[in-house]
């Protein structure tokens, strides 16, 4: 990860800025069966420091001929990878698809969720394996921390108690997740 840097510059100087295509490149070598992992944090960092285009690797890179979920799991940790280094260039447009998948959870829209997400049938079929009844589908709340733990279920009431208090309407629904998403859009 520490050279990565340099290995963009010296391409940069060395083929006088000609695009800059890698695969990868892998953080460590000790991760077999998972390299679509190792090297999707290095392509973020790559692109990061300004390589053109980023060509996926599968989990079984080096160990056989990837499948098709070879290739679908290659594919989205570099979807990743890429939206991770365009949010970091500060790419205009970059965090729009973030902000709204955050103002989603914070109101429990999971058909919006599930829609703003890099792969929507996972998320989806994950949601719904720990959560399979229909009655959960509009939940503020997920299996993880449940209905008495949610830190963005206990947000919405304590805005809501907070406006109450105020003498305010604000339901709470968007406040929090407005107010991040604004400080991030003013550069704080």
């Amino acid at each position: 990860m520490d050279q990565i840097q340099l290995q963009v510059q010296k391409e940069n100087e060395l083929c006088y800025e000609a695009p800059f295509y890698t695969q990868g490149p892998q953080v460590t070598d000790n991760a077999p069966g998972i390299d679509h992992i190792t090297s999707a944090i290095g392509a973020a960092m790559i692109g990061w420091y300004g390589a053109s285009m980023l060509c996926y690797v599968t989990p079984k890179e080096h160990l056989g001929l990837p499948n098709r979920n070879d290739v679908h799991q290659g594919i989205i940790a570099y979807k990743i990878a890429a939206h991770a280094a365009d949010v970091a260039r500060h790419r205009p447009g970059a965090r729009d698809r973030d902000d709204a998948l955050s103002r989603a959870r914070y109101i429990f829209d999971w058909n919006k969720q599930f829609e703003l997400a890099l792969d929507p049938e996972t998320a989806r079929s994950m949601h719904d394996e720990t959560l399979p009844q229909d009655g959960y589908k509009d939940a503020h709340f997920c299996s993880m921390c449940g209905p008495k733990f949610c830190s963005m279920n206990i947000s919405q009431i304590a805005h809501r108690e907070m406006a109450a208090e105020n003498g305010g309407t604000n339901s709470g629904k968007e406040t929090f997740v407005e107010l991040l998403t604004s400080n991030h859009e003013a550069g704080h």
